[in-house]
């Protein structure tokens, strides 16, 4: 066993949702010592960098209450129970965006934010696109915008794209960019 495992003495159960839970777990530290540890349960979801025949990336720009703010994302979103990432990620580029993609290339996986959640996200690649309609979910409300790399480099800088799914896209983006030069 690892050195630094921290092992469960106690999980307390303080909220389940619709798409979180919350827990409390007691813990022995690797000195003996006892700590809590708040954690915040999901899922897991999905992220797409879709681009179009001409090159754009696909984007959606939405609210985020958490944030208070209009924000500019890839699209994305949470598993369903049982759900294979590779489905979600179909699912939710022709329900934000209207587009199906033909074929998906998986990319990476990544915890958002590992000291306090597990929401891991599976991030897809795909650039055979076919237009369609989406369907948003009753309580989604978005706009589709199709930018170049280098109008995503600008809103990364001005904090329009303001979350690591998306910039860590972009960045992803232009180094295959750079790397067919």
């Amino acid at each position: 066993m690892d050195h630094l495992f921290e092992k469960t003495i106690k999980t307390t159960p303080i909220y389940q949702g619709k798409v979180i839970d919350l827990q409390v777990d007691d813990v022995t530290l690797p000195n003996g010592q006892k700590s809590k540890r708040e954690i915040v349960k999901h899922p897991g979801a999905v992220a797409i960098l879709p681009i179009t025949k001409e090159g754009k990336l696909v984007l959606v720009r939405q609210y985020r209450k958490a944030l208070d703010k209009v924000i500019v994302e890839i699209p994305a979103g949470k598993l369903e129970r049982g759900e294979e990432p590779d489905e979600a990620a179909r699912r939710e580029l022709e329900e934000e965006t209207g587009y199906r993609p033909k074929a998906l290339n998986y990319l990476i996986s990544f915890y958002t934010s590992p000291g306090f959640a597990d929401e891991l996200i599976h991030l897809y690649e795909c650039a055979d696109l076919e237009k369609g309609e989406g369907a948003l979910d009753a309580d989604e409300f978005l706009d589709v915008l199709e930018v170049t790399l280098e109008e995503a480099e600008r809103m990364i800088s001005d904090q329009t794209i303001y979350d690591a799914k998306t910039a860590f896209a972009v960045q992803y983006m232009k180094l295959k960019e750079v790397g067919r030069t």
